[in-house]
């Protein structure tokens, strides 16, 4: 069946319907979701998520997947982000030392619908414009700019060769030249990503001990060594396994380092509570490099599309990134600990960055969702569903239109959710920690 033949069975229209469940328990998901975190650090991952709607959004990947299960989908699936929202889009450099623009979370991807991710990255901006200030207008105006982008992309990728499709690529500083907007902040957030390195960054985070050696740094409770760190066997076991999961000439490129120390890390909004630490390797020159060493959980889609079941969920994260970016990184591994607990790794510093989004002008944000819908088109592209996807979208605006309508009716939502945490918070029924 052509794309175009799917809008028999849901039309394009249909996506902009969506109403909760009458047994929805958004409250109930997160404390699911906690129980099986660490319990000390479960407070300041309500404590972040409090801080805003956009913050809560951030953090309730797993509320909107379960009511992403009850929308209307096509028989199209992809690797999805499952977790495309506005701050999961960054910038990071390529093996030949590019920056990039491109996905950078991938601790939710699952093959799923593609709509799941354009109706999350859609209803992350209209949360954020409102979030910045904009009404319901210029907030529905970025939105569909956003949406727009994707679905014209999506139509220029459905008419190139396969290998001119992978081998695409969206780099900043060409990006940076198509805007019309572009403040001298964004220029200096690309300065600042490329000094984004291991070298740059070890000062920052370490400290010459007595004996000479470099450590990292407590700052309890977002850095500190603990006690599950202390067994240098299992720690040196799993070092093997995740090696043993890269390329071979990464693999020998890891014989030239050794392992210094490794600390617990708190990252993120939805990821606090979760399992991740960071890894300082030297080299024989004692030159160094970070690597994170992050828990990977089942994806919150895989209870809503039980068509993919995964065994190893650090796997997972990895094979997803490899085939939704343009260039990874090439310390990209995984493992799994003696508890049986999966983990991928990465490198913490290389050439990262993000976009301030809380501090960008309407016309700015209207041009990051247009960068969004690109990059996101072009991921979803490199499963090979590009005509297909393209066919159903067609060359009109209803599809753009539902989502923008969708993305104003979730984002409603949102607010309610946020407002209902707050209220638990403040109830004392949910504890909460600043730090």
């Amino acid at each position: 069946m052509s794309g175009k033949d799917l809008r028999q069975s849901v039309a394009r229209r249909d996506h902009e319907s969506w109403a909760p469940r009458s047994d929805r328990d958004p409250i109930r998901i997160l404390q699911e979701q906690n129980a099986r975190r660490i319990p000390e650090l479960v407070p300041l991952r309500i404590a972040r998520m409090i801080e805003s709607p956009f913050a809560y959004y951030r953090g309730a990947a797993a509320v909107m997947a379960s009511d992403l299960s009850t929308t209307p989908v096509t028989s199209i699936e992809v690797h999805a982000s499952g977790d495309a929202h506005l701050l999961n889009f960054g910038l990071f450099g390529s093996p030949e030392r590019t920056l990039l623009f491109d996905l950078n979370d991938f601790d939710e991807t699952l093959f799923a619908p593609w709509e799941w991710d354009v109706k999350r990255l859609a209803a992350s901006a209209t949360v954020a414009a409102r979030q910045n200030g904009l009404d319901d207008f210029d907030a529905a105006e970025i939105t569909r700019a956003g949406v727009r982008s994707y679905r014209q992309r999506m139509a220029a990728f459905a008419q190139m060769a396969a290998l001119d499709v992978f081998y695409s690529r969206v780099e900043a500083e060409k990006a940076l030249s198509l805007s019309k907007v572009a403040s001298p902040g964004v220029r200096k957030q690309l300065d600042k990503a490329r000094q984004n390195t291991s070298s740059r960054v070890i000062s920052k985070l370490t400290f010459t001990s007595a004996e000479g050696a470099p450590r990292i740094i407590d700052q309890p409770p977002f850095l500190s060594h603990s006690r599950e760190l202390e067994s240098e066997e299992l720690i040196g076991r799993f070092f093997e396994t995740y090696r043993s999961t890269v390329r071979n000439d990464v693999q020998l490129l890891l014989q030239t380092f050794r392992l210094v120390d490794v600390a617990r890390k708190v990252v993120g909004v939805g990821s606090v509570g979760t399992r991740c630490y960071i890894a300082l390797l030297l080299d024989r020159r004692d030159a160094p490099l970070f690597l994170q060493i992050k828990e990977a959980e089942r994806s919150v889609l895989e209870p809503h599309w039980k068509r993919t079941i995964v065994e190893r969920q650090g796997e997972r994260v990895v094979q997803g990134q490899r085939i939704m970016q343009a260039a990874s990184d090439v310390f990209l591994g995984w493992a799994s600990d003696e508890e049986g607990r999966d983990f991928y790794v990465r490198q913490l510093k290389d050439m990262k960055g993000a976009v301030d989004v809380a501090s960008l002008s309407a016309p700015a944000l209207r041009e990051y969702l247009e960068l969004c819908g690109w990059t996101l088109a072009r991921a979803h592209a490199q499963s090979g569903a590009a005509r297909e996807i393209s066919e159903y979208l067609g060359s009109g605006d209803p599809f753009d239109e539902a989502i923008t309508t969708f993305a104003k009716s979730y984002a409603d939502q949102n607010s309610l959710d946020y407002q209902a945490l707050v209220d638990a918070v403040r109830a004392g029924n949910i504890a909460a920690m600043t730090a």
